[in-house]
């Protein structure tokens, strides 16, 4: 195991220039360097510390950031799939990181598999959770995801509608706790993602496919990477169904399904998503 460096609930929030923007990082631990890519209207902040904290005493150097134009990064922000690739190929680059394990969760799932397609030099893995694969899908995200989703702010209720399981007492309990951790850090904070350049993306409703990237899908069906998606039984908005569709298809692809789970099951299940990643990290 690895001494913690800093604490994620505590790291500096430090900077890189690089092509026109500054980007806004955290990092923690050392060892095998893990990027992790944000969430829909995520920044750095919003991680929750136990993950990250559990990722470090697994021997990874984790390293959060804040996308172009959001956060505390500058320059123009998107949230094209495609474009927002730019983001972590710069900062794996700026930082000279060699056999990076690329993460990303839910939105952040999408821009690491495209990075993947795109920009594979020095990633080594490919690290899923509660994301969508590319292309049709056989089963449609929920109504209730875009309702939520597009709030000015989140209730307790909300975030555990959207990232958790409401029907389980035991996800509830969970979701209570991890915002808690979340709300733990209470300096160098970054803004929130304004709502308004959110919400647009939303008015479409459920709609197949929720990633329309032919390149990345067949990314997928060729590749040596190995990939793993972690994933819970009841995700709202990226049922893990449609990976199960994609058995036989994918060579590379590990699914982890936790029950009675959400969207966030790294937040719900922080230490065992940490040691399942670990795993794989060193065993494939």
């Amino acid at each position: 195991m690895n001494v913690i460096t800093n604490s994620a609930a505590s790291a500096p929030t430090q900077f890189v220039a690089v092509n026109g923007r500054t980007l806004a990082y955290r990092s923690i631990g050392s060892g095998t360097p893990i990027v992790l890519c944000n969430r829909f209207r995520g920044v750095m902040d919003l991680w929750d510390p136990a993950f990250l904290d559990a990722l470090a005493a697994q021997a990874f150097s984790v390293i959060t950031f804040d996308y172009s134009g959001l956060g505390l990064s500058t320059g123009t922000p998107t949230y094209s799939p495609i474009e927002m690739t730019a983001d972590p190929r710069d900062l794996i680059a700026a930082l000279d990181l060699k056999d990076v394990a690329l993460g990303g969760w839910s939105l952040g799932g999408m821009v690491a598999q495209a990075t993947l397609a795109l920009h594979p030099n020095a990633i080594s893995h490919l690290a899923l959770l509660g994301t969508t694969p590319p292309g049709d899908l056989v089963k449609l995200a929920e109504q209730l995801f875009y309702d939520l989703a597009g709030k000015d702010h989140y209730t307790i209720e909300d975030i555990t509608a959207l990232f958790f399981e409401p029907r389980s007492a035991a996800s509830r309990e969970a979701a209570t706790r991890s915002q808690a951790r979340i709300e733990a850090r209470t300096e160098d904070l970054c803004p929130p993602v304004p709502v308004e350049f959110a919400r647009p993306l939303l008015v479409h409703g459920p709609r197949s496919p929720a990633f329309p990237a032919p390149p990345v899908l067949d990314m997928l069906k060729q590749t040596r990477i190995p990939i793993i998606h972690i994933g819970g039984d009841h995700d709202i908005i990226f049922p893990v169904e449609n990976w199960y569709a994609l058995n036989e298809v994918l060579p590379t692809v590990t699914l982890v399904t936790f029950p009675q789970a959400g969207h966030g099951p790294h937040h719900q299940h922080p230490q065992a998503s940490a040691d399942i990643l670990a795993s794989f990290v060193r065993n494939f």
